[in-house]
């Protein structure tokens, strides 16, 4: 597959569809939904790749990434909603990371340099997260586990983060 014939957003499109589809294995398999998972992370990671070394970062691009990435995180959410965690638990953590990227987002728009800081909370410990907390929940049936992990996870980040944009804001 050549980066030049293939667009980035392709490849974030098909990481998106993929993530949309690990709710769907759950019923049929919890380690196809972390392999779904997992998969969808290679290709999260291979757009920003693809646009590189084709020469096609766009702002558009980057808008989209960002809102397939949190359309993915709300498929993986509801793929431990589906395998038995509390409906409410599984909203914390989804708000939790919304927040988190949220925050982010407002601070740079008002000022803040790049990213500010790299969180115990970014979207690559979200995918270990879901792989991991799917494929776990395959052998242990604790299904609250991995979205309360999820959800402390964003909380200690949303500090971190918060504490450095009052910081550059001041």
């Amino acid at each position: 597959m050549s980066g030049k014939r293939v667009s980035p957003m392709t490849v974030t499109t098909c990481g998106l569809l993929i993530c949309l589809g690990v709710p769907a294995a759950v019923p049929l398999s919890l380690l196809l939904a972390a392999a779904l998972v997992l998969v969808a992370a290679l290709a999260d990671g291979l757009d920003g790749a693809v646009a590189v070394v084709s020469g096609r970062v766009t702002r558009t691009g980057f808008v989209y990434d960002s809102v397939a990435d949190r359309i993915g995180e709300a498929a993986w959410l509801v793929a431990f909603w589906l395998a038995g965690a509390p409906g409410w638990l599984v909203a914390v953590a989804g708000a939790a990371s919304w927040l988190h990227e949220y925050v982010r987002a407002r601070a740079v728009a008002a000022g803040m340099s790049e990213i500010g800081v790299v969180t115990v909370a970014e979207r690559p410990t979200r995918a270990l997260i879901a792989g991991l907390g799917l494929a776990a929940l395959a052998v242990v049936d604790l299904p609250w586990l991995p979205p309360a992990f999820w959800a402390a996870l964003q909380i200690a980040g949303l500090t971190q983060l918060s504490v450095v944009v009052h910081r550059a804001l001041r």
